[in-house]
């Protein structure tokens, strides 16, 4: 039984690819963990996003998450973690995908590396009921320079990561979304 989403089915090939690219994040994740806030997730959500959307992006976002705090650590961090990429994803379908054929390459790294300082900023601010809010700039502020090793792992990870990861799943779109 296939689930529709669009005009796509949610085929075995297509559960496959997301599964495999939430492995990806899962063993990046692993992999950079001696790093603090450098790892490559949020590109390969921004490349994923932009090659085949927002819905696929925001699966392999949640499962990868999940998956990995199962081996990095479980907590109340995990549902930040979650929305913050989220937000990330859809803020990326919406604004960036329409124009990215026009964006040049220096530009998306830069976005890759804001999009470091607002992961931050989103962790921030879903934690701060729990901090207490008026506590709020404190808590950010003290992250920053993490935020600030995520960003500058964000525009490295782009830079290596795009010009590998674009073809390979553009070439998954046309093998296994729609000739199936």
């Amino acid at each position: 039984m296939a689930f529709k989403h669009s005009s796509r089915k949610m085929s075995i090939k297509r559960v496959t690819l997301l599964a495999m690219l939430t492995a990806l994040c899962y063993v990046s994740r692993s992999a950079f963990q001696f790093l603090p806030n450098v790892q490559p997730v949020t590109v390969i959500l921004i490349i994923l996003t932009l090659t085949l959307g927002i819905t696929d992006a925001l699966i392999v976002a949640t499962l990868s998450i999940f998956v990995s705090n199962l081996n990095l650590g479980m907590g109340i961090w995990t549902i930040a973690q979650i929305v913050s990429f989220a937000l990330i994803v859809v803020a990326t379908g919406l604004f960036i995908k329409p124009i990215y054929k026009k964006i040049p390459f220096f530009i998306m790294i830069l976005y890759s590396v804001i999009t470091g300082y607002a992961y931050g900023f989103f962790i921030s601010a879903i934690q701060a009921p729990f901090f207490g809010i008026q506590n709020f700039w404190v808590y950010y502020f003290s992250g920053l320079s993490f935020d600030t090793l995520h960003a500058f792992g964000n525009g490295v990870f782009y830079l290596i990561l795009a010009p590998i990861l674009f073809p390979l799943l553009t070439k998954s779109i046309d093998t296994y979304y729609f000739h199936e």
